[in-house]
């Protein structure tokens, strides 16, 4: 699944291309994604200009003057800027085609993407309960300790809430587990404010190195200008198991934590 790198990557890579430009029409090819596409949807854009895109969690916000359309990638999507004239394929399922002869293509085989509707001045349910932005001031250590105190739940499973912290996915939160020495499997109330601290400094710096890199090189994941991202070539941890750790050279171990694979070093993480 494209995490919140990957999702920077997008907003950043497609805004200059539709900022300030005029919808003249939306098709909808199969509007059966993760949740049926709103039938008014078409009727609400088309004939405005887009004011803004911006990025929530995982969520691409396309702002209009009456609300935000609201795209999730899911498992497998990708957003890419083409010329009309570029002939939709067999998972191309929704064309917005803008009046100065581009067109952002959603792309979903599976299907597991969305888009949606919020009105102005309304948060979608969807966001309603999210936690703050990971590269946010309100994401800190304090704060996180706080949510950590009396948890039983793996370290792991608490940052990858998105009621907790938006956006860090199993990628970036191996990654920055790995970084910090903390074991994932280890209970989110036993650890100290010091460690949490390092902990949330991890965090920001491996995501913030993964977007200023373009995100993650995933099978299914295309940054929204059609070019890659690398930060793959950099991971310590995540995809590793049983090759050598980066820091000790015991081979990494693999558990399941939340039915989600999670590979960590059993000498350097504690």
């Amino acid at each position: 699944m494209p995490e919140l790198p990957e999702v920077e990557t997008t907003c950043r890579g497609i805004s200059p291309h539709i900022s300030g430009q005029k919808l003249i029409a939306l098709n909808i090819r199969n509007p059966n994604l993760r949740w049926p596409i709103p039938d008014f949807l078409a009727a609400s854009i088309e004939g405005k200009s887009v004011q803004s895109v911006t990025r929530r969690g995982k969520y691409l916000l396309i702002g209009f003057e009456s609300g935000d359309v609201m795209v999730h990638l899911g498992m497998s999507g990708s957003l890419r800027v083409v010329g009309e004239q570029k002939a939709p394929q067999k998972h191309d399922h929704v064309d917005f085609c803008f009046q100065n002869g581009q067109v952002l293509r959603l792309t979903d085989p599976r299907r597991f993407g969305s888009v949606l509707w919020q009105p102005k001045g309304e948060c979608h349910e969807l966001l309603y309960r999210l936690g703050p932005e990971p590269l946010d001031e309100e994401f800190n250590a304090d704060y996180l300790h706080e949510c950590c105190k009396g948890k039983k739940t793996a370290i792991k499973q608490v940052i990858m809430n998105s009621k907790v912290v938006v956006g860090v996915g199993n990628i970036y939160a191996t990654e920055a587990l790995f970084l910090c020495g903390i074991d994932p499997r280890r209970a989110a109330g036993n650890i100290s404010l010091l460690r949490v601290e390092q902990l949330v400094v991890e965090i920001k710096k491996v995501l913030a190195v993964a977007i200023t890199q373009g995100g993650t090189t995933l099978k299914d994941f295309v940054g929204g200008d059609g070019k890659p991202g690398y930060f793959q070539q950099k991971l310590n941890a995540y995809g590793r198991k049983g090759e050598p750790c980066v820091n000790c050279l015991s081979p990494l171990t693999e558990v399941r934590l939340g039915q989600r694979s999670t590979v960590f070093c059993k000498h350097c993480q504690r």
